[in-house]
């Protein structure tokens, strides 16, 4: 596994915590779907296939050390911090904020990723009508449940893209997209709550909405923050917090992604349940070559290099991508257009893996949908406009995903021992990397 690829599987690890927050609202699979006359549009799909340069290597970043030793590899960063560890077949990567995960690939090619709790998941190949997928069980919070995903190379970038679960009636789709005929106001029921008292001053809910798009965004990155807040609740219970707010602007090139991503789900599901979607068209592929100027919320802690400098990006960060990347290039320049605390510097000019930012569309996607459901069924409801009939129609479950694995029944028990597991193995590592055992401090928000 090379050092981008690494970063990247880092990342995984955390966005299963904002699934786990919102894990009630998925709804049933129920086989029923209407279509209505009109579709939102959607970008010509890109080619699935590009050459790629050479992928930096371990310790290739700037300020970065690597290290080896008779009990692992050890890359440190510039303040002596420790940033990647390998040793006994794991991967271990120290993110932001004191952030760990650990990833290992078993003999039987499915893959474990766990934190320093014990939360992850566990991935699974499999094969629809001769196309790869994998299928993950996350645990998170002790919660289980799944999700499924298409290979897609980049290049020599390995990452998964998302595939919905389900898809709901092209009407409901239709409902989503448009406009409401007049902004409603909508009561959150945040007040009083942990996190939204700590993230208060970065991030407002609109006073009005006037789509669902905006409505969609709030609850996107409401659901973003609320997960880092429970990630870390016991560092930050007594903790306050003083951010720059982000800006009504931001919010607005937020709500036009999540524009852009409904329009793109809308052109899945008019394929029919039965139809694989092409990755290199519903990822990230897509959108570093559709020559727009596209939006991401960060998803999990990264460290980054920045025009001013090593820095990083946290949950709920907003990004913009630079048009231009080329083709099967590993990483990617973005614009930091909203942070928080000791985050990359807002306005600064940052580069990122660009399997990261298929995490952070991943992320969108599978948070939009649970938001989607919510909308549903919150239709003619608390200020909400009435769906038409049509729009009503439950979500179908999507051929591949029906034919997934099952679930992994020990999948609780496997993270914790890899957690505890690589517990061991990293010390051992540290205390034969030259230096010893004591690193810099990891950067805290």
């Amino acid at each position: 596994m090379n050092a981008l690829e690494f970063r990247h599987a880092a990342s995984r690890g955390y966005i299963g915590i904002v699934m786990a927050t919102l894990i009630g609202t998925i709804p049933a699979f129920l086989p029923a779907q209407q279509k209505p006359a009109a579709k939102p549009a959607v970008p010509a799909k890109v080619p699935a296939k590009a050459t790629a340069p050479a992928v930096a290597k371990p310790g290739g970043r700037p300020g970065e050390t690597p290290t080896h030793s008779a009990h692992g590899d050890v890359t440190r960063g510039p303040h002596r911090d420790v940033r990647d560890v390998h040793a006994h077949g794991m991967d271990i990567h120290h993110g932001p904020g004191g952030s760990r995960t650990i990833e290992r690939e078993r003999a039987d090619h499915s893959r474990v990723v766990s934190d320093r709790y014990g939360h992850g998941y566990i991935q699974r190949p499999y094969m629809y009508h001769g196309t790869a997928f994998v299928h993950r069980t996350y645990y998170v919070g002790g919660v289980a449940y799944g999700r499924v995903y298409q290979p897609y190379m980049w290049g020599r970038i390995s990452m998964n893209v998302y595939a919905p679960g389900f898809y709901y009636g092209l009407a409901f789709y239709s409902y989503a997209y448009a406009p409401w005929a007049t902004p409603i106001a909508f009561g959150w029921g945040w007040a009083g709550n942990p996190w939204y008292g700590y993230y208060g001053s970065y991030f407002t809910p609109y006073p009005l909405y006037a789509s669902p798009s905006l409505w969609l965004t709030d609850y996107l990155v409401s659901q973003t923050l609320q997960a880092a807040y429970i990630a870390q609740a016991a560092q930050l219970a007594n903790a306050q917090a003083n951010f720059t707010p982000m800006t009504p602007d931001v919010k607005r090139q937020i709500a036009d992604e999540v524009h852009r991503q409904i329009a793109l789900e809308n052109a899945e599901a008019g394929a029919g349940a039965q139809t694989a979607p092409d990755p290199g068209s519903s990822g990230i592929a897509r959108m570093l070559s559709d020559n727009t100027a596209h939006v991401f919320v960060v998803s999990a802690p990264l460290n980054a290099q920045s025009n001013a400098g090593d820095c990083a990006v946290t949950e709920g960060d907003v990004l913009r991508l630079f048009p231009g990347t080329p083709a099967a290039s590993p990483t990617a320049n973005l614009m930091v257009l909203a942070s928080k605390g000791q985050d990359c510097q807002r306005g600064a000019t940052v580069t990122l893996g660009v399997a990261d930012l298929q995490d952070m569309q991943n992320h969108m996607r599978e948070t939009l949908d649970l938001g989607l459901a919510d909308l549903q069924k919150k239709q003619g409801q608390n200020g909400i406009p009435a769906a038409p009939a049509a729009a009503a129609a439950p979500p179908v479950q999507t051929a591949f995903a029906a034919i997934a694995p099952p679930p992994d029944p020990n999948v609780a028990a496997e993270l914790s021992a890899q957690t505890k597991e690589a517990d061991q193995a990293e010390q051992e590592a540290l205390q034969a990397s030259p230096g010893g055992p004591n690193a810099g401090p990891n950067r805290n928000r």
